[in-house]
């Protein structure tokens, strides 16, 4: 019988697979991340359910695909009445805290970009609550904890629980304009924060020309990794000390290295972006875009591309390297951050006892195909992210699988762990079975959701994009679009090939259409459960 153990979940935001050192990136050193790796299990082929912020965590937290659980893209928030994970690891007897990033509710305040349709002339509108298909939608609990508002107060704290988190310190935005608890923590250790902050405020010596770059007043060891670092570390102190018996789940969340890219003190020029391996779309000469990515290429070769949103857009190659280099920065500053996690595990006696997780929660263009950033545009750098789950009472030690599992899994794999049996509705499925043996497969494909409230050159008013990815394939459906993507992942690794059209590969096409159908069927919502025959 395992005993339950301590779980250290830690989860970056917008870190592809390959930039690790113990995934191969040829130049990024990351000793503190790997060393999790050679204690436990690397998975090489781990997948989000979407690669977005908001509807990923989502899926993280529930178990269940965006569609289902209602985060179909950022701007909706987690609805309060849906259960999490961390709710059944409470109940059970856990302690759960969250340091760090959350954004399961909006952040920014602003209005949304997609309006309701217009009322037809001589048409009464609905009353409040009958707008939406489901009743009361945002009055079943408060759904204000990360909006900038809130955070004006300097005592400002999250309500708690807070999704099955009972201790909450929260970063909240990214680059060096991250408030929430950690600004708090800012201003007892310097007494000018908003004299650091922002690119106004830069250093000299800033000679790039990526967007969203600024060489950031903010020292390393004031940054929000280091912050997060040292509430870990209290936050484990104090469970030493106490002698708790109970369990512990942490998450560690780090708002990096999402851009802006601002990488603190020696970590802005510790990589340089000539030794970046240089972007295979920029040297293949047989490459036809899919319409979408033309249409981001073409604007940025036309001088207009649209750089200061969190959407994807066209780069050239300088950019593309720089923003490499800067991105390696922000991982090497997290990778300092992981190994003061990992000694306070050692220093407190919960090496022994503690799983640790790393993941991230969706990917990254950094040049690859032209595209800086994040958007409909499902290829490899976007949805595969790195993981590694490292046990010191079970499980391999030091050994890669070619598994495929992705983050929707992860959820019900911690709770199988944990000896908790999860709530109806969870989609995920534990692969803890192949964290005992490395060569089990786990899924045969794995299915991808996506949807914007943006309009998206060459998609569209609110697109939507499904994507099924098996052992060889990737099949990518667009909504009102008679094109798709077809990529043979073994042949065409940088999914430059696109085969939809080609006739010697209809039948394949066809087979991966009925396996996508037989998927979006399998996600259909099982919750609630009957009551009665009929």
């Amino acid at each position: 019988m395992r005993d339950r153990p301590n779980v250290l979940l830690i989860i970056t935001d917008q870190q592809r697979a390959d930039h690790l050192g113990c995934s191969g990136h040829p130049v990024l050193r990351t000793p503190h991340i790997d060393s999790i790796a050679a204690r436990g299990l690397r998975f090489e082929r781990f997948y989000v359910s979407t690669p977005v912020c908001m509807p990923n965590r989502a899926t993280l937290m529930t178990g269940r695909m965006p569609s289902v659980h209602g985060v179909r893209h950022n701007g909706i928030p987690l609805s309060r009445s849906a259960a999490t994970f961390v709710e059944v690891l409470r109940a059970g007897g856990y302690r759960t805290a969250l340091i760090g990033k959350s954004h399961l509710q909006t952040q920014t305040g602003r209005p949304p970009l997609s309006k309701p349709d217009a009322v037809p002339d001589g048409y009464a509108e609905p009353p409040p609550d009958l707008r939406e298909a489901k009743k009361y939608i945002y009055e079943d609990g408060t759904y204000d904890q990360e909006l900038p508002q809130r955070w004006k107060a300097p005592d400002a704290r999250v309500d708690t629980p807070f999704y099955g988190f009972e201790h909450v310190e929260l970063c909240k935005g990214h680059g060096d304009g991250v408030i929430g608890n950690y600004l708090q923590w800012l201003r007892e250790r310097h007494r000018s924060p908003e004299s650091l902050i922002g690119e106004k405020n830069q250093l000299p010596g800033n000679c790039y020309t990526v967007p969203q770059a600024w060489r950031t007043a903010v020292p390393e060891e004031l940054h929000h990794s280091a912050y997060i670092a040292e509430r870990v570390e209290a936050y484990l102190e104090t469970h030493a000390i106490a002698h708790d018996q109970r369990p512990f789940f942490v998450m560690a969340s780090f708002p990096d290295p999402h851009h802006p890219f601002t990488p603190p003190g020696r970590y802005w020029d510790m990589y340089k972006p000539e030794q970046m391996p240089k972007p295979a779309a920029f040297t293949v000469n047989y490459w036809t875009p899919p319409p979408h990515v033309a249409e981001l290429i073409a604007a940025h070769d036309r001088g207009e591309p649209v750089t200061d949103q969190i959407m994807a857009h066209g780069v050239g190659l300088k950019e593309a390297l720089e923003a490499r280099a800067l991105t390696c920065g922000s991982i090497g500053c997290i990778d300092n951050a992981v190994g003061r996690m990992l000694a306070a595990l050692h220093e407190f006696g919960l090496d022994k006892t503690t799983t640790v997780i790393f993941t991230s929660d969706h990917g990254e263009h950094l040049g690859d195909h032209k595209l800086l950033l994040k958007g409909l545009c499902h290829y490899d750098e976007l949805l595969r992210v790195p993981f590694i789950w490292s046990d010191p009472q079970h499980g391999a030690k030091g050994e890669t699988t070619q598994a495929m599992s992705g983050t929707i899994d992860l959820s019900a794999t911690i709770l199988d762990r944990a000896k908790l049996q999860p709530y109806n509705g969870m989609q995920g499925h534990s692969f803890l079975g192949v964290v005992d043996n490395p060569s089990l497969p786990h899924r045969s494909e794995m299915l991808i959701e996506d949807e914007n409230q943006r309009s998206v050159a060459g998609l569209g008013r609110r697109p939507r994009e499904r994507t099924i990815v098996t052992d060889r394939w990737r099949l990518s459906i667009f909504s009102g679009h008679d094109w798709g993507e077809l990529y043979d992942l073994k042949e065409d690794p940088g999914e430059f090939i696109n085969l939809w059209n080609t006739p010697a590969y209809q039948e394949t096409k066809a087979q991966l259409i009925r396996r996508l159908a037989h998927q979006l069927m399998s996600v259909c919502d099982r919750s609630p459960a009957p009551l009665h025959q009929a």
